[in-house]
């Protein structure tokens, strides 16, 4: 078995969700989770199918989302996953509970718009996520304008009042 890390490349201003499902009918329920969530989103979802002819299938709402999508799955090439990028307007928060509530849907690794890198291991029959490597290392703990400026934050986006 090898193990390698592989580093998800992706627009800066996008958010990226990375899962394991069962199904190849992901593919089409996750594009509804995102038509129905978010009017407009731009989105681009890949799935790596694990039986069958094994291809990448591919939805999205921008071609080259989908395109960054898919070269993420082709990138790890571990069965029954999939990698939803998300475009300027909307984030995972908008969509994780519905996509978690998918019935195909076994495990959500990470939802983020940090550097990610998933920890792949490779044997002879494929390949499969062991983890997620999601941003940095703490650098300290915040202190007390550390702690209004994360307050401030939530207000600005909307999510307190």
């Amino acid at each position: 078995m090898n193990i390698e890390a592989i580093r998800l490349v992706c627009d800066a201003e996008c958010n990226v969700v990375v899962g394991q499902s069962h199904f190849i009918k992901t593919v089409e329920d996750i594009g509804e989770i995102m038509a129905g969530s978010v009017p407009g989103v731009k989105w681009g979802l890949a799935f790596n199918e694990a039986s069958g002819p094994c291809l990448i299938r591919t939805e999205g709402s921008d071609p080259r989302l989908v395109e960054i999508a898919a070269a993420m799955a082709r990138a790890t090439g571990a069965g029954h996953t999939f990698y939803l990028v998300i475009g300027p307007g909307a984030y995972p928060i908008n969509v994780l509970d519905r996509i978690k509530a998918c019935p195909e849907v076994c495990h959500v690794y990470c939802a983020t718009a940090n550097p990610v890198e998933l920890i792949v291991a490779r044997t002879e029959q494929g390949a499969g996520i062991l983890g997620v490597v999601d941003g940095s290392s703490p650098a300290g703990i915040e202190g007390p304008e550390d702690k209004a400026e994360r307050k401030a934050m939530l207000r600005r986006f909307g999510y307190k009042f």
